[in-house]
């Protein structure tokens, strides 16, 4: 009993009475937030390992009074979350808490410079589906399609005592049978396409598909691997990206509420 009197004192309440609101605390790596400082970004092109970031040229250097300068920008669905670039350019980049960074649409997961706007759902592209069937209870299976397991133990923590996802009826199903879509995680093998494929075709219709993961939405470190297939992904729509290496519970759990209007 005492022991457990020290645990609550250091940790406090590890139950999250509302998701929607929590803090996490730590090392946490959310949205990014790229400064205007203006400086050479060759060097910080360089750094990241997915070539998530980018410099967009917005003018050019002809004449003496016209200076060529670039945009930079970061895209979630390649990041890796390692946190270098902020690392060696506090100045320019930095990472908050904002664990909202999950979107159904795929170009507003690319953060550019000086824009600290959160990160929302285009309302849009939701199918109308979604609200009149999934809206007070969501079953999903979960695929690993070729996934580190990292992901994996997130999602599952998702529906722990800290998360319980449960109160709000989403739950991960054992058979696709049973399920309203699949999230898929990792950069989809070759071994896997197919029984993804399998695995997404047995589940009823209208379903949904949940990227989580940077493996998942690019491929992340593996985009470029002759061991992985994604043309899965180019046949289907996708409902829902989920950014992050790996997902943290409150992102999964935030982006499929507000996906389905919960929130």
């Amino acid at each position: 009993m005492l022991e457990n009197f020290k645990i609550m004192w250091h940790q406090g309440k590890q139950y999250i009475p509302d998701v929607t609101t929590a803090i996490v605390p730590g090392i946490f790596r959310g949205r990014p937030v790229i400064s205007t400082v203006k400086f050479d970004e060759a060097e910080l092109l360089e750094i990241c390992p997915t070539k998530a970031i980018n410099a967009t040229a917005i003018g050019s250097g002809d004449d003496e009074n016209h200076t060529a300068q670039s945009l930079v920008s970061i895209d979630l669905g390649k990041c890796t979350f390692c946190g270098e670039c902020a690392s060696r350019f506090p100045e320019k980049i930095r990472f908050t808490k904002d664990y909202k960074i999950s979107s159904n649409d795929r170009s507003r997961l690319i953060i550019r410079e000086g824009d600290d706007s959160p990160i929302i759902m285009n309302s849009e592209l939701i199918r109308k589906e979604i609200h009149r069937l999934f809206g007070k209870s969501l079953k999903l299976r979960q695929v690993s399609a070729g996934g580190d397991n990292s992901c994996e133990w997130e999602l599952n923590a998702s529906n722990n005592v800290q998360f319980d996802m449960s109160r709000f009826g989403i739950d991960f199903v054992a058979s696709p049978r049973h399920a309203d879509g699949i999230v898929i995680t990792g950069p989809i093998s070759e071994n896997m396409a197919e029984p993804l494929e399998i695995c997404y075709n047995a589940v009823p219709d209208p379903k949904i598909i949940i990227l989580a993961g940077t493996d998942a939405i690019s491929g992340g470190i593996f985009a470029d691997s002759p061991a992985i297939n994604r043309h899965f992904l180019s046949k289907y729509p996708i409902d829902l990206y989920v950014p992050g290496n790996p997902v943290h519970p409150l992102t999964f759990i935030n982006g499929v509420l507000d996906l389905l209007r919960k929130v």
